[in-house]
């Protein structure tokens, strides 16, 4: 529901733009302020974990963002959807970071990559089913409504029940496995301070202080978030693809088909990588997961270029757009569950967990969220998209290729130097590991 909730409004840009009568800028804008809202609340997960176990934080969020996103679908100014998409991010900032440490803890060192692939593929369903769906219903009705609406109403309800479930259903794996050695060696963020038989306030941010320098000093920590401020971008900029098949001239249905395979390439990819990562870590433990992901940013200079520039801007390309998506999907989405996030649970203490994933999200996300209005005034003051003359019914193919100049221009270079900032990880990361287990001994 997260991954379908984030496909949401990208998939109806053309309908939003409709609507409230902005161009690429202002699109670019809302998710500009959905994301550095999430980038900068995110730490916020991490002092979480002291008062309340995770399945709690990750209900409370999804409740967050399902009320935004309905929000959003009975919007009747711009401004209200601009503010409806901070609390958004606001939600997903409180979720991402406690789902990603319930699944480190949930999986040992050798496999965590194929626990996050897992959990990726799973979300790229819920990318797959809300951009879809939400593209198909973008053109209709119901009962007088516009679909697009519609499809942000029903988003919101099926968000708010797994919210419920969750609650309901949800397990935290400390609490399962508290009995384990390293688990009482080391105790949890939560478990520490209850122990104690009080959890006060100061001693909530004291100990939140603590794992922020902690986790700031860590080399590989850093490294990790460089390579991820430019390495997000591409995937923020992106967001456009479904506007710019839109304007090349394909309907609803072939562009939700396309935007489909990308996502089924990713999906897949997600979990190539963490088997990829997986296997390479037990050969080379200490640069297998960075080989890896540097191939997987190299594919996306590769993938990129060729999906942008090379083939031709035509609705008689489709198959071709289509092979090349499924493929640009399958090779570059190796990063997270090959190298990022099962590195970030090996360069930590068990307790400190949370707060890299929290940090991370901070750090990669205020950043890349500049990439969407920067996609946007790169196309329309650079290389020439007006809005005025976009022709719906069949496509505008003038402003279909200021827009994807703009798109190349925020993806290529990203990705080079992605590649270029997992090198020091050759010599930090073993470093970094040894003095994490180091630390779980003391």
């Amino acid at each position: 529901m997260e991954r379908a909730d984030e496909n949401l409004l990208p998939s109806v840009y053309k309908e939003v733009s409709e609507a409230f009568n902005v161009g690429p800028t202002d699109l670019g804008y809302l998710t500009f302020i959905r994301n550095f809202v999430q980038a900068l609340s995110s730490p916020l997960a991490g002092v979480l974990v002291f008062h309340y176990d995770r399945p709690t934080i990750l209900a409370s969020g999804t409740m967050c963002w399902a009320l935004s996103t309905a929000a959003v679908g009975v919007s009747h100014r711009f401004w209200q959807v601009a503010l409806w998409r901070a609390v958004n991010g606001f939600g997903l900032a409180i979720v991402i970071p406690a789902l990603q440490s319930f699944i480190a803890d949930s999986y040992e060192d050798g496999v965590r990559g194929t626990g996050f692939g897992i959990l990726a593929l799973v979300g790229a369903v819920g990318g797959v089913g809300g951009g879809a769906v939400a593209t198909i219903m973008a053109g209709q009705e119901f009962w007088g409504i516009p679909g697009w609406r519609c499809a942000f109403i029903m988003m919101a309800i099926l968000s708010s029940l797994i919210g419920i479930s969750v609650f309901i259903f949800g397990i935290d794996p400390r609490e399962l496995h508290k009995d384990i050695t390293l688990e009482t060696a080391e105790g949890s963020e939560r478990t520490t301070l209850i122990e104690v038989g009080y959890v006060s306030v100061p001693s909530v941010w004291s100990e939140s202080w603590r794992a922020m320098k902690t986790v700031m000093k860590v080399q590989t920590f850093q490294f990790i978030v460089m390579q991820g401020v430019v390495g997000s971008l591409p995937w923020t900029a992106i967001v456009f693809s479904t506007m710019w098949f839109e304007l090349i001239g394909f309907d609803h249905k072939k562009t939700a088909a396309l935007i489909s395979l990308f996502t089924i390439g990713n999906s897949m990819g997600n979990l190539l990588g963490g088997f990829i990562g997986d296997g390479l870590s037990q050969v080379y433990p200490n640069t297998g997961r960075i080989m890896a992901a540097q191939f997987s940013a190299f594919m996306g200079v590769c993938f990129s270029w060729f999906l942008l520039v090379v083939i031709p801007q035509s609705v008689s390309s489709w198959s071709i757009f289509a092979v090349t998506l499924f493929f640009m999907g399958l090779m570059i989405s190796w990063n997270c569950t090959c190298a990022n996030n099962p590195m970030f649970a090996e360069v930590v203490p068990l307790k400190h967990r949370t707060m890299i994933y929290a940090f991370d999200r901070a750090f990669e996300g205020s950043f890349s969220s500049f990439a969407a209005p920067i996609v946007g005034v790169l196309a329309e003051k650079i290389f020439g998209y007006d809005p005025k003359s976009v022709i719906l019914p069949s496509g505008s193919p003038k402003e279909a290729l200021a827009l994807s100049r703009g798109l190349v221009s925020m993806m290529t270079v990203p990705f080079a130097l992605c590649c270029l900032f997992y090198t020091p990880l050759y010599w930090t990361y073993k470093r970094d590991r040894v003095n994490a287990r180091n630390a779980a001994l003391y």
